[in-house]
């Protein structure tokens, strides 16, 4: 006997709530990314804990602070995670080419200060990096989506003015064409 069109309906009207539930981890439906600021927007201001391979940093960083500055934001999932691990090893390694003089670059994960320091040591990275284990910068700049432990990897660039100027909301750590569309995005901040 086969099912009825009004029983296949309601299996789906079933189905879907428990497989949204399955992934984030929550019950009901899975909900999107907040939105991100858009290019050309003010940047949104932030004041976090942050520490770089020396330890953590007495003073918050704050966006503010840096005006007159490039800023690159870069929100990545997890300290030496595979991808992340990637990423921020291309950040250090073409460090003079891909950001240069004038620029502050500022990963951002969901990770301890502490984590960032061991491993800001251990891969001697020449940049800072903040903690936000509350995810609220994350969620200011579009970066978390409701139900997962850690952030997206999004790539933000702000021109010395504090617009952005530039984003990536799905940043590819393995790809160099995001790499050199970020490069032209900082040269283009810088007024290169």
């Amino acid at each position: 006997m086969r099912p009825s069109l009004l029983a296949l309906t309601a299996a789906l009207a079933i189905a879907a709530p428990l497989a949204a539930q399955t992934q984030s981890g929550q019950a009901g439906p899975a909900v999107a990314m907040m939105p991100a600021p858009a290019v050309g927007q003010a940047a949104p201001d932030f004041s976090a804990p942050w520490a770089d391979s020396t330890g953590v940093k007495a003073t918050p960083i704050s966006l503010q602070s840096l005006r007159g500055n490039v800023v690159v934001l870069a929100f990545y999932p997890k300290d030496r995670s595979s991808g992340c691990t990637a990423e921020l090893t291309k950040f250090r390694d073409e460090y003079a080419t891909l950001f240069g003089p004038g620029v502050v670059v500022l990963p951002i994960s969901i990770d301890s200060l502490d984590s960032h320091v061991g491993w800001a040591k251990d891969a001697h990275f020449p940049f800072g990096m903040i903690s936000d284990v509350n995810g609220d910068l994350a969620k200011k700049y579009g970066s978390v989506m409701a139900g997962r432990p850690y952030f997206n990897r999004t790539v933000f660039v702000i021109g010395k003015d504090g617009q952005i100027t530039y984003s990536d909301m799905r940043f590819g750590a393995l790809n160099q064409q995001a790499y050199d569309k970020l490069s032209a995005a900082i040269q283009s901040a810088k007024g290169n």
